[in-house]
């Protein structure tokens, strides 16, 4: 990839994923978007899944994957009817400058996460945790990943996003031609393997449905993806983007449900890939460090816009500023690597965090004040806060997730009822 990554000439280039001044097209775009949230954890999750819900367990988290048409819709009618040309230029003509510091802040923790949560993926295919060989694989794979990013920013990432892709895609081809055939596996035994019920998987569903509306607003790498094109080429990336996503994250759930079918236990990607033996662990190796690969490229390259054109830190915007700013992420990034955090508690939380910002995007058109945004924001991130400290909400939900699911329900209604309380105060007022 370094070889292949081009150079940037033009701020715009580094910034923006053009390429010499003109924009990308729509499959290159497309593309972008699929691979930078097929992210190792993604991959990973989606197979866990699959062996502890079957094929529910595979729809309910590809159910997300339905935020890239939810911004798709909301970021077209934004930037054509608002005239907004980016999330943080929005929030602050809205709701001021206080709004985009707690906004950035809310970014800039999960681009911090991203790093260490998918390096840690990455070293945990090269060996256990804490040993030598992993923080190597972790440590070279960053090094060679951030080498890349340095010499072209966006346009590299888009770049090789494009091949990156290609490859996820011969890989999951490869990987379910060698599995589909076994005979303990078909696809009736794969359309049953689960139950449609809420203890069965579809608390997580339903979680994916009402958080579609907020998650993906506070993702830079898909966001900044929203307004580098023309919007009608942008819309139709997005909408593209959703369908091919969803359909690669079913898919990918196939090595959880054969994991099933074969009793095993532990992390699905892994112990499948040992059963089948080296072949498979190689193709399983392949693609999580080539979707970690493309997550982590896109994530240095978010925080650098962020740091140096949305939040303008620096005096002026420079191809030099925004290497400087990479750098620096990717340095901040790698220390939880070292304190041995758990991965998956990188979005375990976030999502139900997040929760407030969906009137903020779903009525974005109202003439909201400051107040709505703070009331509704803070809220749902306190709310975030409590359920990560293990605090019982009496779920009335059965099984895995349903805490999950009776939190962020709450946190749904509260979120809507204090983003439209200072519109009712006021009316009482006018009275």
């Amino acid at each position: 990839m370094l070889v292949i990554s081009p150079f940037a000439k033009t701020t715009r280039d580094f910034f923006r994923g053009s390429k010499n001044d003109e924009d990308p097209k729509l499959w290159v775009l497309t593309s972008s978007l699929v691979i930078s949230w097929l992210f190792a954890k993604s991959i990973t999750n989606a197979a866990n899944l699959g062996m502890s819900f079957g094929i529910v367990g595979g729809v309910a988290y590809a159910t997300y994957y339905l935020s890239f048409i939810v911004a798709g819709i909301i970021i077209y009618r934004m930037r054509v009817y608002g005239g907004f040309t980016s999330i943080h230029h929005f929030l602050a003509t809205k709701f001021g400058k206080g709004a985009l510091v707690i906004f950035s802040l809310l970014i800039g923790f999960r681009l911090m996460n991203e790093v260490w949560s998918n390096t840690m993926v990455i070293g945990s295919y090269f060996g256990v945790m804490g040993s030598a060989s992993y923080y190597w694989a972790i440590v070279v794979f960053t090094l060679l990943t951030v080498a890349y990013t340095l010499k072209g920013g966006l346009r590299s990432s888009i770049l090789t996003d494009l091949i990156q892709m290609a490859l996820f895609g011969v890989l999951l081809f490869v990987i379910l031609g060698i599995i589909l055939p076994k005979d303990n596996i078909s696809v009736a035994k794969i359309l049953s393997s689960g139950e449609w019920t809420l203890a069965g998987g579809l608390n997580l569903l339903f979680v994916a449905l009402i958080q579609i509306f907020s998650y993906p607003f506070h993702d830079p790498v898909m966001t900044d993806r929203g307004f580098i094109t023309d919007p009608k080429t942008t819309l139709r990336s997005f909408i593209f983007a959703g369908i091919i996503g969803g359909i690669c994250i079913v898919l990918f759930s196939i090595v959880g449900i054969y994991g099933h079918l074969e009793n095993l236990q532990g992390e699905a990607p892994v112990e499948v890939a040992k059963l089948l033996g080296v072949g498979m662990m190689l193709m399983i190796n392949l693609i999580m460090v080539t979707s970690a690969a493309s997550t982590l490229d896109s994530t240095f390259n978010s925080f650098a816009k962020l740091w140096v054109v949305d939040l303008k830190m620096v005096k002026q915007i420079t191809i030099k500023s925004g290497r400087i700013a990479i750098v620096a992420i990717m340095l901040i990034g790698s220390i939880p690597v070292f304190l041995e955090a758990e991965i998956l508690s990188a979005t375990t939380i976030s999502g139900t965090m997040v929760l407030g910002l969906t009137p903020v995007f779903l009525f974005w058109k109202d003439g909201a004040n400051k107040l709505s945004f703070y009331l509704s924001v803070t809220s749902c991130m306190l709310l975030g806060i409590m359920f990560a400290f293990g605090i019982n909400f009496s779920s009335p939900f059965p099984g895995k997730y349903g805490d999950l699911l009776w939190v962020n329900l709450i946190g749904l209604v509260l979120c809507l009822l204090l983003y439209k309380l200072p519109y009712w105060i006021r009316g009482i007022k006018n009275e």
